[in-house]
């Protein structure tokens, strides 16, 4: 499968969440649910209950979208080998239209951080991330995607700028990019940079899936303000305006909304998803 031509549908899709299964299933069953779901798969691998048996049911249905949290890629020992082999198990079982991971690390030598946290964009991480994900396609047998981070501070030096170290990270190892347009949002205000002219600089080509989502502006301990992606409310208009500006170049994507915490009533999610899908019906591509 390549990045290039994503299997999940050109549509919005929405975050699975145990709250909506009852909600979501019934609206795939009357046909007026959003195109497809995202599962963060570390949350099903478990070997039955009643988390498989919703998300089986809502297969049947719906094209499956695995977002892992948990590979940690970056960890200077490579990927995590337990969560890998578990993904595989649950990859087989469900068949996902993509799978996904971020550009991060979260493992220690003997730790295992609740964060995803940022790498450096140097020459050695590039070739060892890149070797990574070589390793995640192989035992998988597909292309993953990988999500440009939200970032809060800037490494002192760096061999490349973000856009074309995920480029080169492309290149090398055959991934696509998961454009998550919520963090250029989030890492642009936390650096002082222009968020359009970063979300130019991406290669639409190598985009497979885009996310939206809302983030909290917060005073930090130095005078200053501060953007959290927190994932806890309605898309902001700004990262909207991104969106439709990304569109008009690219073409229709698939386009996840996310909201992951302050979690909202099924259908003011499934509004959101509504929104964007009237984003994709209207933004007509530059010739």
């Amino acid at each position: 499968m390549s990045p290039r031509s994503s299997a999940l549908p050109p549509r919005a899709g929405i975050g699975l969440k145990p709250q909506h299964y009852a909600a979501l299933l019934g609206a795939a069953e009357r046909g007026d649910a959003p195109a497809w779901v995202e599962v963060h798969p570390q949350n099903y691998f478990g070997a039955g209950g009643p988390p498989h048996r919703w998300l089986t049911a809502i297969a049947e249905h719906l094209p499956l979208s695995f977002h892992s949290v948990g590979l940690s890629l970056g960890s200077a020992a490579g990927v995590d080998r337990d969560e890998l082999t578990a993904l595989a198990v649950l990859c087989e079982r469900y068949a996902p239209a993509m799978v996904s991971d971020h550009l991060s690390w979260s493992n220690g030598p003997a730790d295992k951080f609740p964060d995803l946290l940022p790498i450096p964009y140097t020459h050695a991480a590039l070739a060892h991330f890149a070797g990574e994900v070589g390793r995640v396609q192989d035992r998988l047998r597909r292309t993953i995607l990988i999500e440009n981070p939200s970032r809060y501070l800037a490494y002192a030096e760096s061999d490349w700028d973000e856009v074309d170290f995920l480029h080169e990270l492309c290149r090398r190892s055959g991934c696509g990019l998961l454009l998550d347009i919520n963090n250029i949002a989030v890492s642009a205000f936390n650096l002082g940079l222009d968020p359009g002219s970063w979300l130019d600089a991406f290669d639409p080509g190598l985009v497979g899936e885009v996310h939206v989502a809302g983030h909290a502006v917060k005073d930090d301990d130095m005078g200053g303000r501060i953007a959290i992606d927190d994932h806890g409310s309605a898309v902001a208009p700004g990262c909207w305006d991104l969106l439709t500006r990304f569109l008009t170049r690219a073409g229709a994507k698939p386009i996840l909304v996310e909201w992951d915490s302050d979690i909202p009533d099924y259908a003011v999610l499934a509004g959101e998803a509504r929104m964007a899908d009237a984003l994709l019906v209207a933004e007509p591509v530059d010739a």
